[in-house]
Parts: structure tokens; C-alpha cells; sequence
């Protein structure tokens, strides 16, 4: 009995130690983070964030490389308008418009917690060259298909919406008299637990993410629970915010 609880005891100290250890290296990075003035992070008081890409934690922050510069297609400013013409700063007035402090935040909580999907609008094969962490890759030419088709109806399902079928004589009535709220329900879908969603593709001389976006409000899907990041890949990379090359393009 007493070398059990020699046993038990060494294990519980040993746990301890390890759990200080880890949470002395956790305070040792943020005391670090807050007085090494090279350090440079996502915000004044954000660092860095941690997002999940195909089921693995990957961590979200600027290069530290004081000479670092845009290089590759997104250094290149001029290109043939069109099809390369800038775009507005929203493709609807009512969707709002998202930099990158609202994506961190984003991605920090709404994504992190199920409630928000980030959606990559571009076609596959720019998906394959490298994305935002946290993406799922979902061609605009999807969304531009006919509100009512199929391929939409699956969509619309994955984002939270339902199909509401036959809606019953007394509840079109209580409907129509305001005693059940209306606001996020259409003829044919209930959007009232529909997620937020962020698209984005290439930058602010991009269509593929404003099309994408067009498309979802045809479907009358709410949209004041579509976000669009018009800086896109561009000023992702610009800033020297973290990409990722998806799992399905490293195995070819």
C-alpha cells in the first residue's frame, strides 16, 4: 500500500512539474511578446491567433523578417482592366465590407466557436496555390448556379439554412399578422440559425468573390450574415499574414 501511494505521489508531482513548466513557457512567450519591440503582431494587443485547417492548430501571424516584400502574382499591380478592374468596396450595400482586424476577430471567434464559415470563393486551382487558414474552398461558380437548383439547396443546408416545406395555414397567418418573427425566414427557407459567412478571393481587382457573393443574396440569403474581405489574398500576403498550401495540393 505504501509503494502505491509513493507511486501515486510521484506521478502527482511529476504532473505538477510538467504543468508548471508548461505554463511558465506560456507566460515566458507572452512576456517576450510584450517587450521585444522587433516582435511584429497581428495587432497592438494581438500577437497572434490560432485557427483549425483540415482537423490541425495553426498559428496565424506576420513575418518577423524586417526585409520581407511581396513577391510573385500578387506583386504586380497592373494588369488588363478588364478583366482586372478594381471593384466596390462591396458588392451589395447591405453586406458589409471586412479588413484585416475584423478577419482576425473572425476567426477568433465566430469561426473558432462553428457559428461563421471563411470561404476561399476562388476556383480550385488558385485554392490549391495557397489559402487562409481556417478556409474551405468553394468556386463562385457554385453559388452562381440557379437559386433553386440542387447544388445550391446542399449549400444553403451546410451553411445552417433549412428547407421550411409546407408551412401550415395558422402559421402563414401569425406570420403575416407579426406574432412570429419573419425576419430571417423567406417563402421556401428559414435562415434564422444560417451561419456568418466571410468570402474573399484575389484582392480588390477580383470578381470571383463578389460573383459568389451575388449569388448567395439571389438565394435571399441574410445579408447581414455575409461578410466580404475585399483586400483578399493580396493584402493577406501583403501584410505577411500566415497562408497554407491545402493538404489535397501537397499530396499531388
Amino acid at each position: 500500500m505504501k509503494l502505491e501511494m509513493n507511486k501515486g505521489l510521484k506521478f502527482m508531482v511529476g504532473f505538477l512539474a510538467g504543468f508548471t513548466l508548461l505554463g511558465s513557457l506560456a507566460i515566458a512567450e507572452e512576456v517576450k511578446v510584450g517587450v521585444d519591440n522587433k516582435f511584429v503582431g497581428l495587432t497592438a494587443d494581438k500577437p497572434y491567433i490560432y485557427v483549425i485547417h483540415d482537423g490541425s492548430s495553426v498559428k496565424v501571424q506576420r513575418v518577423q523578417d524586417p526585409n520581407y516584400e511581396l513577391s510573385g502574382y500578387f506583386a504586380k499591380t497592373i494588369r488588363p482592366c478588364p478583366p482586372h478592374c478594381l471593384k466596390p468596396i462591396s458588392p451589395s450595400p447591405d453586406v458589409e465590407t471586412y479588413g484585416e482586424v475584423e478577419m482576425f476577430d473572425f476567426m477568433e471567434h465566430q469561426l473558432r466557436d462553428g457559428s461563421g464559415v471563411l470561404i476561399d470563393a476562388r476556383t480550385p486551382s488558385w485554392y490549391k496555390k495557397g489559402t487562409i487558414p481556417g478556409s474551405v474552398n468553394i468556386p463562385f461558380t457554385l453559388f452562381n448556379k440557379e437559386p433553386d437548383s440542387p447544388e445550391v439547396a446542399e449549400l444553403l443546408e451546410k451553411f445552417g439554412a433549412k428547407e421550411r416545406g409546407d408551412v401550415g395555414f395558422f402559421t402563414s397567418l401569425l406570420e403575416k399578422w407579426g406574432i412570429i418573427d419573419t425576419k430571417y425566414k423567406t417563402e421556401d427557407w428559414d435562415f434564422t440559425g444560417a451561419k456568418d459567412l466571410v468570402l474573399y478571393c484575389n484582392g480588390p481587382d477580383c470578381g470571383q468573390s463578389p460573383r459568389a457573393i451575388r449569388g448567395l443574396l439571389a438565394t435571399h440569403y441574410p445579408a447581414d450574415k455575409v461578410k466580404y474581405y475585399r483586400g483578399g489574398m493580396r493584402m493577406w500576403e501583403f501584410w505577411g499574414l500566415t497562408t497554407i498550401i491545402p493538404s489535397a495540393a501537397k499530396e499531388q
